[in-house]
């Protein structure tokens, strides 16, 4: 009997106050990467720079979807054993700041993700959650987290009017409460007034030449109710602008093997790319 219960207690998350939930299995390696991160000297790398390195630390971890979506009250999940697009780079750019701040405590992270993936940095219930990256990159930038560079490298307007979630409740257990589903349709229509700008596949090679190692890659939907269909890292090799991303189709974080620019061009689903740069810290 008592080792059916400690077997219980192993395999059940952990929560470390009411609204965290966070398996044993990440909390070690979470605690592991903190560990190692304090015996190294990254104070003098930029947020690019600290972005690759933390990010390769993640390669080959295994690529898992809906990891947020538990039943119930919204909990702020960590989970660092399965990772989709959003969470790997939100796990990647939490790390990043706690590396630029130099506090790796596992109290220090939860604020931090916290801060990133919620509207106004706490949770507050589901709809609080950033569902739509492209008001996940708007929000973030007014918190001074990031700069949306797309504009200014050579990106053309983006029409975004994103709708899907609020038309298609039934994907979405949450969206079945009448006040959350009325909460996304207003963001959502807060989101389409807004002004983003891309840059469409087509060009992409051509202005790649503008965007470094370690900028965040957000790509756009070529379908009208959707706004960001995946995510990513930029990364340089062999002198090409590379995706460093969680891959649903080959099913781990990985290095893409085509260059950027290729990788979207055969997906008929991805138009072009936002891209943004965490500013320092």
């Amino acid at each position: 009997m008592k080792y059916y219960i400690l077997l219980l207690f192993l395999i059940l998350p952990l929560f470390s106050q009411a609204q965290t939930i966070c398996t044993l299995e990440s909390r070690q390696k979470l605690e592991e990467m903190f560990n190692q991160f304090s015996q190294e000297d990254l104070s003098s790398k930029s947020p690019n720079e600290l972005v690759i390195t933390i990010g390769k630390e993640f390669l080959k971890t295994p690529y898992v979807e809906k990891t947020l979506e538990i039943p119930g009250e919204e909990k702020l999940v960590i989970n660092l054993t399965g990772l989709d697009c959003t969470t790997y780079l939100e796990t990647v750019v939490t790390l990043v700041r706690l590396a630029a701040q130099g506090e790796f405590t596992f109290g220090a992270f939860e604020k931090e993700l916290e801060n990133l993936r919620y509207r106004n940095s706490e949770n507050q219930g589901y709809p609080s959650r950033l569902h739509y990256f492209s008001d996940w990159i708007y929000v973030n930038e007014k918190k001074g987290i990031l700069k949306d560079i797309t504009q200014e490298i050579g990106g053309k307007p983006y029409e975004n009017k994103p709708t899907f979630m609020a038309k298609n409740p039934q994907y979405y257990p949450q969206l079945s409460n009448k006040e959350n589903l009325e909460q996304i349709q207003n963001t959502e229509a807060a989101i389409a007034i807004r002004d983003y700008f891309y840059i469409p596949k087509d060009q992409i090679q051509f202005l790649e030449k503008n965007i470094q190692s370690g900028d965040l890659i957000s790509i756009t939907s070529s379908m009208a109710n959707l706004d960001i269909v995946h995510t990513g890292f930029a990364i340089v090799k062999n002198g090409r602008i590379h995706l460093l991303h969680a891959s649903s189709k080959n099913g781990e974080v990985e290095i893409s093997f085509l260059p950027l620019s290729d990788y979207l061009k055969g997906n008929k689903s991805q138009s072009g790319i936002i891209v943004s740069r965490l500013t320092q810290y």
